[in-house]
């Protein structure tokens, strides 16, 4: 088994609920890995998604029910990209244990942000 390789990709996806986001964060790094690997190397790498949100990791592993209009589609989604890859895994881990992640979400918010803030008057 090769060695983790581990990249750092952001994109701003707009407002979005936190269950969105993590959705759609999963499709733009399957998306990202198939666009820059091929889909010939993509069958034999292993992925491990390491992501804060509980809800999204049991329902993306197959433990919790998926519900909602805008839930469900990303999750064909993502169900589709997986296929392209040998094993796609989801993992949660605590927020402070995931900085690298919010360091990117932040970079991207204020690039997208009256004045590189978050919140303006």
């Amino acid at each position: 088994m090769g060695s983790p390789i581990n990249k750092g990709f952001s994109k701003y996806l707009g407002k979005k609920t936190n269950n969105e986001a993590e959705y759609e964060a999963v499709i733009f790094a399957l998306s990202k890995m198939k666009a820059l690997l091929g889909s010939g190397k993509c069958k034999d790498i292993n992925v491990l998604f390491k992501m804060d949100s509980d809800l999204a990791v049991n329902q993306l592993s197959g433990r919790w029910k998926i519900e909602g209009s805008t839930i469900v589609p990303l999750f064909v989604k993502i169900h589709n990209l997986r296929m392209n890859f040998g094993k796609v895994e989801f993992d949660h881990v605590p927020r402070e244990q995931n900085k690298q992640a919010d360091a990117l979400v932040n970079q991207e918010l204020d690039k997208h942000t009256e004045e590189g803030t978050l919140f303006s008057l």
